[in-house]
């Protein structure tokens, strides 16, 4: 079975956070149904980080490295090498690298949350409301400022009194249902399917 190593933006300079970000997706991950055949989660922080973590440990060619980072903006129909070789992070794709080694999360992680609003209901709890979200249901199109925003305004007469994304981003991943993300992000369910194939490879 091929060696995994899955470099993820997220996590801050924190250890403490960083932890919370492999957990995270760890579990977003084991509940897509690929328990038993994980990924190594490499929690770096910065996107550039993520970036250049991922180069080197793709340059090694020791298993198989993939990127997992936020769009930042919306995505048009090209790939994702294509889309963060564009303005304003201009990376180019390094010698070799596959097309399903890199991978987006449209527009941010939080866009996913928006998939599965009973999951931030359970996370919040008395106080929440649902209704200041955004309600488009396509949640890839909706922009980043206003993901953001609508957590905070949904969540600001909760006992946690609004969205903190150090202390809340990666709980919340790790409550969502992979099922509903995938069903509500193209750009999820690429990244979910890749992981199967190359889990099997």
């Amino acid at each position: 079975m091929v060696s995994i190593r899955l470099y993820v933006e997220g996590g801050g300079d924190s250890k403490t956070l960083r932890t919370a970000c492999r957990e995270g997706f760890g579990t977003f991950i084991e509940k897509a149904g690929l328990s038993g055949r994980m990924p190594r989660i490499v929690a770096c922080g910065g996107r550039d980080k993520a970036y250049d973590k991922f180069k080197i440990a793709h340059a090694s060619q020791d298993g198989t490295s993939l990127l997992l980072v936020d769009a930042e903006r919306p995505v048009d129909q090209a790939g994702a090498w294509e889309h963060l070789q564009g303005a304003p992070d201009e990376w180019p794709r390094p010698g070799g690298a596959a097309d399903d080694q890199c991978h987006l999360m449209v527009q941010l992680m939080e866009s996913w949350f928006l998939a599965d609003r009973d999951a931030l209901e359970e996370f919040y709890g008395q106080g929440y409301r649902e209704n200041a979200l955004p309600q488009n249901p396509q949640i890839e199109r909706v922009a980043k400022d206003d993901v953001l925003d609508g957590l905070d305004r949904a969540a600001r007469d909760t006992s946690k009194r609004g969205y903190d994304k150090g202390a809340h981003s990666f709980e919340i991943l790790a409550k969502l249902d992979p099922e509903k993300v995938q069903d509500a992000s193209p750009h999820a369910k690429r990244f979910v399917e890749a992981l199967f194939r190359l889990a099997q490879s």
